[in-house]
């Protein structure tokens, strides 16, 4: 049996002070060079967004672009100079020249619970001496440090159809997903993450180079049980928060329950913070002759797993049908979401890629009800305008054509 929608309740304006939920949405939207799209300017309003067009057309590009403004790789994980624009009937080696000598960027105006904010991002043009391209940011016209930082002020969610084997892949694909929700609840995550694989790579290079420095091991060990551990928490705490929220179910979505395993993990569930550190460090020292052997690092959090079950059916999420897990991850998708608005008052913004495609007419209409309800300005993409309809009135539905947009 599953549980009735409750977003309407949690989601509604204070009866006492007509307070409407905090919301995070991009106003504007401006690309240069970016993929299929040489200039382009969105205007948008807090509504949802559904971009529907043919396949090509730059839906998917669209997504990708919001999604560079939050921490890390994009949606699609790609390499910087992959993303820049290439024009039409270049061979590969022009295109690849003009990738690489190209700029591109992304500026985008939001509506978040502070005010009105202008971030910008895209490639470093003035890196022309063979230096690895560099991603810069700019938070209100002033440079960012890092990428980091934009995780203080945009989350982003999304699903893609390579999703749709998520729970049938490896254990790397479980993380990462689990990580940018992570991020979404404690924006240092990211650091943490880039600092504690920084130091797996360089001390399984030279373990891989016969190094014999202990001090250098020492320094690369002690930076990842500090770091690992910390990922791990925030691992551990926003599963722990999510399993509640997923346990809830959104109308005709399952019941989900969501645990973290593996060793750190384990450690974490009985023992204080800084003897984990304690134990990862004793644990790396004495298995770097193992490790140098194996060729990889047998203990850390870069070995846990994201465990899912379906609850309503009582079986391990990879043992459904392809359209059971497909809803699963829209269940676990909307139960951050919410969290997230109640937790750090703001919901995410929601990339769902051709997410009508495994979803029945009730399920896509309680999916779109929920996004109303939660107030997420959530960006929706499809080939058939019709599976939309729902939204009619209550969303923004715009038609992609190889690059322009109009609306529908």
């Amino acid at each position: 049996m599953t549980a009735p929608p409750i977003s309407a309740l949690a989601y509604a304006p204070d009866a006492a002070t007509g307070a409407a939920p905090a919301v995070l949405a991009v106003r504007q939207l401006r690309l240069t060079d970016f993929r299929n799209y040489r200039q382009l300017r969105l205007e948008c309003g807090c509504d949802p967004v559904v971009l529907v067009g043919a396949n090509g057309a730059g839906k998917t590009n669209l997504l990708e672009a919001l999604s560079f403004l939050a921490p890390g790789r994009g949606l699609r994980r790609a390499r910087l100079d992959e993303v820049c624009r290439r024009s039409r009937g270049e061979g590969d080696a022009a295109a690849s020249t003009v990738a690489a000598a190209a700029a591109w960027a992304v500026a985008a105006t939001l509506d978040t619970p502070e005010g009105q904010l202008a971030i910008g991002t895209g490639l470093d043009a003035g890196r022309s001496d063979g230096a690895l391209p560099r991603r810069v940011v700019r938070i209100d016209g002033r440079p960012a440090t890092s990428q980091t930082a934009l995780g203080r002020h945009v989350a982003a969610v999304w699903l893609t159809p390579q999703h749709d084997r998520l729970f049938l892949d490896g254990p790397g694909e479980r993380r990462r997903f689990l990580d940018r929700m992570v991020a979404a609840l404690h924006p240092e995550h990211v650091g943490d993450v880039a600092a504690y694989d920084n130091a797996l790579r360089q001390r399984a290079r030279l373990l891989a180079d016969g190094g014999r420095d202990a001090h250098w091991y020492t320094a690369l060990e002690d930076t990842m049980a500090r770091h690992g551990v910390a990922l791990a928490a925030a691992r551990a705490d926003t599963v722990h928060r999510l399993d509640a929220a997923a346990r809830l179910g959104i109308g005709p979505f399952p019941r989900a329950g969501l645990a973290m395993t593996g060793d750190v993990d384990g450690w974490l569930e009985t023992m204080p913070a800084l003897d984990v550190e304690d134990r990862l460090r004793d644990q790396l020292a004495a298995g770097r002759l193992r490790d140098g052997e194996s060729g990889t690092t047998s203990t850390g959090p870069h070995r846990s797993d994201l465990a899912v079950r379906h609850l309503d059916l009582d079986l391990p999420a990879a043992e459904g049908s392809t359209g059971q897990q497909k809803a699963i991850l829209v269940s676990i998708a909307l139960a951050h979401a919410r969290l997230m608005a109640l937790s750090r008052s703001r919901p995410p913004l929601l990339l769902l890629d051709e997410i009508a495609a495994h979803l029945d007419a009730e399920r896509r209409a309680a999916l779109f009800d929920e996004v109303v309800a939660l107030g997420v300005q959530s960006w929706m993409t499809g080939t058939d305008a019709e599976l939309f309809a729902p939204l009619r009135g209550r969303a923004q539905i715009l038609r992609v054509t190889d690059g322009s947009i109009a609306a529908v």
